[in-house]
């Protein structure tokens, strides 16, 4: 980043370098683990995180792929939010039906916990 670039791309880099962190904390992956998958040094990735080095297209794209998350989504670009069922249903996917129906169980324990009347609520008060 140079001192002549105007505000608002160094704050779209320093996005990209909070949604990259972000992502690979939320997946449990540690520095190491993206920087032996990148074939970059840790230093490297660290470097990315804090918006000190910038992100080559092609390392984009394969940190996508490592974390599970479009491009877009990386980028926030309008209309890439993820739904909020995806991650929950890919999650879920190779679960058995048994373990699919404590997820739901728990989902709804979830959704009535705070619902005034219900069980749990009552509970709490």
């Amino acid at each position: 980043m140079s001192a002549d670039e105007p505000d608002s791309a160094v704050e779209e880099e320093m996005a990209l370098a909070r949604r990259l962190r972000f992502a690979r904390e939320y997946i449990g992956l540690l520095q190491e683990d993206v920087a032996t998958a990148l074939d970059i040094p840790r230093a490297s990735v660290s470097a990315i995180e804090s918006g000190k080095r910038r992100v080559s297209s092609l390392e984009l794209r394969r940190l996508g792929r490592l974390y599970r998350r479009p491009v877009a989504w990386l980028l926030e670009e309008d209309g890439a939010e993820l739904e909020v069922d995806e991650p929950l249903l890919r999650a879920t996917k190779a679960l058995s039906d048994h373990d699919r129906e404590q997820v739901l169980r728990f989902a709804e324990f979830l959704a009535d916990a705070g619902r005034p009347g219900t069980a749990s609520a009552k509970r709490r008060e």
